[in-house]
Parts: structure tokens; C-alpha cells; sequence
């Protein structure tokens, strides 16, 4: 295997001799995206501040292609290494093109006087962040998504191996988050561009990330593929989530309500449970759900909801155990609703859970029937009734 690109040595990074995130220890190769994640504070920001230069170690080191950073001088440091970070830009009087043009720097004169290789990697950049027809525009003049497109594109002028990004989507609207992070991926493919980012969003990291660092109150908690390092336990221990659990099948956040409404039961599969799920558990109500088989999205959804599931393994048809245990639990609720849809055998089994309640005469719902549900179930009880 090829050396590291980037190697940190028992690293402790901080501000004026007080340690902010210590015992950092792992090795990032060429090509690799990599995502920091943790809560506000956790020392993120400090960490990429050391990699990229801009304040130097406690302790231990940072060897760029085997190098110790220190080593490098200023200009050499900035063609192995470009940085964006989340401090506000606000150059005056600069159109788009003369300002990734300053992305040149290493490459040019004192001057800066640019020759037609510098103006053709600056078209360059601009076309690889789909930003070429700003050129012309004002800085000023730009949407925060824009900008950062542009910010982007003087960090690649610079035709550095090494990209440092600070929180690159923060208050971008969702078309341009998904924009930077599909062009960041395609960097990394295309050109063997090594993105190291801090990031927010655990959904997103899970899915453009070769590698996850976890790191909480300077400690960092975990590094490798997002596959292995982000699970429910681990996500939940990072943000000390009470209400919300990562799902790692669905690569998502599932947020639980605080139920205050009796028990549902909720009978379907193959995906027609979920929105309904979701709609009772946003509603307030307790969630049960069968017979699901354990490799069926519904299962992955109620299971992050904290749903009561009646489950069964997707090797062999649904037993007549795993019925009679879904009746006896829908028998406990207060109402079903019916999202089956379709008609595969396993969903036809569940019918008998239908059939069976209504016997014991529980109301029965269709799943576009969920507003009436809710009046249904929350209205005021009358002093002396019982319950519905």
C-alpha cells in the first residue's frame, strides 16, 4: 500500500499550551474523503486548524507525505494543501474570476501576475464547481451557495492534493448542499484529491465518507468506514440524542416523539408502514407494528421509532406463532390501522391480524384515515366513560 498522504502522530492540538482534542492517531490516504463529526465544542475546528498549519501542535505531529508540516515552507505548504474555512469573505469590488484568481498564489509572482496556465486553471476551477458562468459577477453580489461554490473553486486553484473544509454546508439551502458534497465525491474519484471536512449531518457523512472520525469533549471516539463506526449506540453517544436514534440500515435519523396517546397497531410491510409509522409517532401516539420480516424497511423504521415489533426471519413464511403473537399484541392497543398494500403472500397473512381485531372489537383504520384516527382517539373523554 502506498504511504499515507497525511499522517498524524499522536497529535494534541489546542491554543496556547491548553489541550482542545489530544491522542489523535491515524493515517489518511490519497483519494480518501474524510468526515469529522461531533457536537459544537468537541474540538473539530481546532483539529483541522493544526492539520492545515494555521496554529502548530502541542504535541506530536502531522507528516504531509511523510513530512513534517513545520517543515514545509509557507508557499510550498500551499500546493500540497488548500483550506476553506467558515469565517465570512467579503472581498471588495472583486469579480468571481479576479477573486479565485488569488487561489494562484504559490504559483505565481510577487506580484501576481497571471500567465495563460494560471488563467486556464482558473477557468478550470471554476468549471469543475459548475460555477463558469459567474465569472463576471460580482463577489458580493452571490448567495450563499454560490459563494461557496466560488470559495471552492479558489481552494482547487491552488492544485493542492490536500483539501481542508470547515462545516462546507453549513447555512447552504438543500440543492446546494447536495451540489457541493456531489462535486467534493466526484473531486476525490476523479482526481485523487484527498477532502478532509467537518460536518453536521450524520446522514450525509454516511454517505459521501470513505472514513468517519468521532470526535466528542477532545477525545476522538472512533475512525474508520462509516459502515462500521456510525452506529445507533455510537451516534446516540456522540450527541447524547434522547428523542432520536441513527438508523444504520436506513442511513437516517428517526426522531421519536414523547407519546402521550395510547397504543396503535400498525399492520402492512414492504414500505407501506413507514409513513404511517411516522405520521402516529409525530401524532404522540405508542407504536406496534407486525408481523414484519427483519430485512423489510418498515422493520428498520418501527425499530428506530422504538416500536413494539412482532418480527420475523425473511428465510420461510410467516408462522402461525408470529400471528397469533401480532393478534395478542394488537388485542393490547387501542386501534389498528391497515397499510397493507398489495398483495404478496406474507401480506395476506397479516390480514388475520385485521380480521381478528375487529372480532375483538377494536376500531379499525385505513391508512388515509389517520386524521380521523387522531380525533378519534384524542378527543375529550367524557366523566364517566371509558375509554375508546
Amino acid at each position: 500500500m502506498a504511504r499515507p498522504i497525511l499522517e498524524l502522530k499522536n497529535l494534541c492540538a489546542g491554543y496556547r499550551g491548553k489541550s482542545v482534542v489530544s491522542q489523535v492517531d491515524f493515517n489518511i490516504h490519497a483519494g480518501q474523503f474524510i468526515s469529522l463529526l461531533g457536537p459544537n465544542g468537541a474540538g473539530k475546528t481546532t483539529l483541522l486548524r493544526t492539520l492545515s498549519g494555521h496554529i502548530p501542535p502541542i504535541s506530536g505531529d502531522v507528516l504531509i507525505e511523510g513530512i513534517s508540516i513545520g517543515k514545509y515552507a509557507t508557499g510550498e505548504l500551499a500546493k500540497k494543501m488548500a483550506v476553506v474555512l467558515t469565517e465570512q469573505v467579503a472581498p471588495p469590488l472583486f469579480s468571481v474570476r479576479q477573486f479565485v484568481a488569488l487561489g494562484r498564489y504559490p504559483h505565481t509572482n510577487f506580484l501576481g501576475t497571471l500567465k495563460k496556465k494560471d488563467k486556464r486553471a482558473v477557468k478550470f476551477a471554476l468549471d469543475t464547481v459548475e460555477a463558469g458562468r459567474l465569472g463576471e459577477r460580482n463577489f458580493l453580489d452571490l448567495s450563499d451557495g454560490e459563494r461557496q461554490k466560488v470559495l471552492l473553486a479558489r481552494a482547487l486553484c491552488q492544485e493542492p492534493k490536500i483539501l481542508i473544509l470547515d462545516e462546507p454546508t453549513a447555512h447552504l439551502d438543500l440543492k446546494h448542499r447536495v451540489e457541493v458534497m456531489t462535486i467534493l465525491r466526484r473531486l476525490c474519484m476523479e482526481q485523487g484529491l484527498t477532502v478532509i471536512c467537518s460536518l453536521h449531518d450524520v446522514d450525509l457523512a454516511a454517505r459521501v465518507a470513505d472514513m468517519a472520525v468521532l470526535i466528542r469533549d477532545g477525545t476522538v471516539l472512533g475512525f474508520g468506514p462509516p459502515e462500521d463506526v456510525l452506529t445507533p449506540e455510537a451516534v446516540s453517544g456522540l450527541y447524547d440524542f434522547e428523542l432520536a436514534t441513527f438508523s444504520k440500515e436506513l442511513v437516517s435519523i428517526e426522531l421519536r416523539s414523547n407519546p402521550t396517546l395510547g397504543k396503535v397497531f400498525v399492520t402492512g410491510g414492504a414500505g407501506s408502514c413507514s409513513p404511517v409509522l411516522r405520521a402516529l409517532s409525530k401524532m404522540g401516539f405508542r407504536l406496534a407494528t407486525g408481523v414484519l420480516f427483519e430485512n423489510d424497511i418498515d422493520f428498520f423504521v418501527a425499530k428506530a421509532l422504538g416500536a413494539k415489533i412482532i418480527s420475523h426471519t425473511p428465510e420461510s413464511p410467516i408462522s402461525s406463532e408470529k400471528l397469533a403473537m401480532a393478534i395478542k399484541e394488537a388485542g393490547r392497543c387501542v386501534a389498528l390501522v391497515d397499510a397493507i398494500q398489495g398483495n404478496a403472500a406474507y401480506l395476506r397473512a397479516n390480514c388475520k391480524i385485521i380480521e381478528e381485531t375487529k372480532k375483538m372489537g377494536i376500531k379499525v383504520f385505513e391508512r388515509d384515515e389517520l386524521k380521523l384516527l387522531f380525533s378519534y382517539l384524542a378527543r375529550p373523554m367524557e366523566k364517566g366513560s371509558d375509554p375508546p
